[in-house]
């Protein structure tokens, strides 16, 4: 039994050795823009928005943490200024 692994033979990459231009070559600078417009349209379409309640919950969390977040610091920040009274007289 003999095991033989075939390596797949190189391919040429697009455009090239067959005498065309790649298609962005065509192209001019609006093109390019009109283009990436539509790619960004395509890209946005595929996209699966929140609803509304969804987004509320989201953002009711958010500023909560935000809230929890200020209110730690600020007593570390009181605590610390606390501290350095006391050593510094």
């Amino acid at each position: 039994m003999t095991d033989s692994v075939e390596t797949p033979e190189p391919r040429e990459p697009r455009g090239e050795g067959t005498g065309r231009r790649g298609r962005r070559a065509k192209r001019g600078p609006l093109g390019r823009l009109a283009l990436f417009y539509r790619q960004v349209i395509a890209e946005l379409r595929k996209v699966v928005w929140p609803s509304r309640r969804q987004l509320t919950t989201y953002t009711t969390a958010v500023i909560v943490f935000v809230v929890v977040v200020i209110l730690i610091l600020t007593m570390l920040d009181w605590g610390f200024s606390r501290v350095v009274e006391y050593v510094f007289g």
